[in-house]
């Protein structure tokens, strides 16, 4: 991937997280955006959403689809770029995926006890 999409990538995902924490409120939930991938074009912005917490996850999605209009013009204000990406949402469960095989990791073999071998040179 090309150096300058990356850094739109990396600013769209700065800037669309401090959007979610001043516009939007979830909550118990915490929002927040794992990655964003620009189109080349840059006319798209697929962003990578990830829930943590229990109540209400599936209202996380459709709640932010109804206000990407306001989340794309306030981008927009804070962000210049020839177009402003559309934005599409989706939902990214790694976090709570890797969280689970860690679990599931520590239920199957506890970690082992660390041993300090410690040599002492006379």
């Amino acid at each position: 991937m090309k150096h300058r999409l990356l850094r739109v990538n990396e600013l769209l995902k700065r800037e669309l997280s401090a959007l979610l924490v001043r516009e939007m409120t979830f909550g118990d939930l915490l929002v927040t955006v794992n990655q964003v991938d620009v189109t080349p074009d840059l006319k798209s912005a697929h962003v990578y959403i990830s829930v943590l917490g229990s109540k209400g996850r599936n209202e996380v999605l459709p709640k932010l689809e109804a206000n990407r209009a306001s989340l794309q013009a306030d981008l927009a204000r804070h962000v210049v770029l020839k177009y402003t990406p559309h934005l599409v949402f989706h939902l990214d469960d790694s976090i709570a995926r890797g969280s689970r095989v860690l679990e599931i990791l520590q239920e199957i073999d506890p970690p082992p006890a660390v041993e300090t071998n410690e040599h002492h040179d006379s």
